[in-house]
């Protein structure tokens, strides 16, 4: 089958793929640094093609699992060795396989720290209460501090 009848001939500028999956030309720039992409060029602009976009779906997918840089471009490298997909659908099982079990065990430690703390914070207000209940928080104290966490958890992801 021919490739032209696979792959749709379309381009894309830098600024569309930014705007499509909410990155920046520094990170398109930095991933063609790391040999991830590799646009044609037009003059001084970048022209990416429907493989390019595919990559970078890829990449952006990879990195939000947290699977490093390296280890994505070896998936990707994959593809080019292997038309039909099958050596890279190898690899990709066995390293998400290996980020699950990473995940879940960071999981584990997370939930036992929030337990430790929730541990620590009942000590701690008993022991206030106790002494001096004067000096505890108010329930509207914590609703400001989360408020604010989450208006500056917000305004990273835009």
């Amino acid at each position: 089958m021919p490739s032209d009848l696979r792959r749709p001939p379309r381009t894309y500028s830098i600024r569309q793929l930014c705007l499509e999956f909410k990155c920046t030309p520094r990170a398109l720039r930095f991933y063609e640094d790391k040999g991830l992409l590799n646009p044609a060029r037009d003059g001084m602009n970048r022209v990416y093609n429907y493989r390019d976009r595919g990559r970078l779906v890829l990449i952006l997918r990879g990195k939000r699992v947290g699977l490093s840089l390296l280890e994505i471009g070896e998936i990707l490298d994959l593809y080019e060795a292997d038309d039909t997909g099958t050596q890279q659908a190898v690899k990709s099982l066995r390293k998400f396989r290996e980020r699950i079990v990473a995940l879940e065990q960071q999981k584990t430690d997370i939930d036992d720290a929030i337990a430790q703390l929730q541990s620590g914070v009942c000590d701690l207000e008993k022991r206030l209460t106790e002494t001096r209940p004067d000096l505890l928080p108010r329930a509207t104290d914590y609703d400001q501090v989360l408020r604010r966490q989450l208006d500056g958890a917000e305004h990273n992801e835009a």
